[in-house]
């Protein structure tokens, strides 16, 4: 008997790919819940997801299940087999893995299929916030041309400084892009990064990071130490009329502290994929013109989207086929051994 693999999710992109890559390998089962508990009920005899050992699993699951937390991550323990969670994303912050961790169960993300469309998003929210070119695009659709606009209150991105924070696959990929202009390039991480050009010059910290930027961009994952690093203190850190990019998670930026520095003016602009409490807008943002406000599609277009539904599959294939998949989140790389030993008789 297969193996059973649960998709919590549309394959959108590599349909044709995916029966191919599990074709006489595992059986695929799709979810077909309408609430949480018809979920956790389903993976009993006779249920229809019995004997499943691993998820696919895309955020836009929640809608019917919610989010993967703590309670939903026991129940899903003591009632199934499941050993394995294949996040299609780069971005794992809709999944309590220290659950997962007492429970057995391995978490995998895709953290290079969305590189370029997340950089390139970071790019154009700088530009845009530097230049005003959203307030002036909008200005033009309203009617009023370039009246709102001010050529004193925008800046050349060419010379400028900017902080990354948090040097990974991401991070680095927009370095390469702002380093054109050029710019000169900082950045902050927990270590000090091997093999990168000698144009990108670490610092000590992230408060020596806010010092030396006239643009902060953040590029952590959100976890228990890094959810609202960027407070008050890093904020007012920053120079008067910086500019503060995330492309990252809402919940890494104290809102409240971003909101009252441009209102008095020690923030220029900020450039925002997401926010704390998506997809509801804090409706003070939207007062501010000279701000570039996205709806979290920095990492999205046709290409990003299917490499991560490449990326979580070969990941899934990989434990389907081996008892340990590849990607596994930072968090879990010393994840306990009963989960590591795990395989999958064919």
């Amino acid at each position: 008997m297969l193996p059973r693999v649960l998709v919590c999710g549309e394959i959108e992109y590599v349909q044709d790919e995916f029966e191919e890559m599990f074709r006489g390998i595992a059986e695929i089962v799709h979810l077909v819940s309408e609430s949480r508990s018809h979920f956790l009920s389903s993976f009993g005899p006779n249920g229809p997801y019995e004997g499943t050992v691993a998820l696919y699993r895309r955020n836009t699951s929640s809608a019917a299940i919610g989010k993967f937390d703590a309670p939903l991550i026991h129940a899903l323990a003591d009632t199934s087999k499941v050993r394995w969670i294949a996040q299609s994303s780069s971005g794992y912050d809709e999944i309590d893995v220290q659950a997962c961790k007492e429970r057995g169960i391995l978490v995998s993300n895709t953290p290079r299929a969305n590189e370029d469309a997340t950089a390139t998003t970071a790019l154009y929210l700088m530009i845009s916030c530097l230049r005003r070119f959203s307030m002036a695009e909008r200005s033009l659709r309203s009617g009023t041309w370039k009246t709102p606009c001010d050529a004193a209150q925008t800046h050349d991105v060419t010379g400028r400084t900017l902080g990354i924070f948090g040097l990974g696959g991401i991070g680095l990929r927009f370095a390469h892009l702002a380093h054109a202009f050029p710019m000169r390039i900082i950045y902050f991480s927990r270590r000090k990064a091997e093999s990168v050009p000698d144009w990108c010059e670490y610092v000590s910290s992230l408060e020596e990071l806010c010092k030396q930027a006239d643009v902060l961009s953040l590029h952590v994952p959100l976890n228990q130490s890094t959810a609202g690093i960027i407070g008050e203190k890093e904020i007012r850190t920053l120079r008067r009329g910086s500019v503060l990019l995330n492309t990252s998670r809402g919940r890494i930026v104290d809102q409240e502290a971003m909101i009252r520095a441009l209102e008095d003016g020690h923030l220029s602009s900020v450039g925002l994929d997401v926010y704390p409490d998506e997809p509801r807008i804090d409706p003070r943002l939207l007062t501010f013109p000279q701000c570039t406000l996205l709806p979290h599609i920095g990492g999205v277009s046709a290409e990003s989207s299917r490499a991560k539904e490449l990326q979580a599959l070969g990941n899934l294939k990989a434990f389907v086929l081996g008892g340990i998949g590849e990607n596994i989140v930072p968090e879990l790389k010393t994840g306990p051994e009963s989960a590591t030993q795990l395989c999958c008789n064919r």
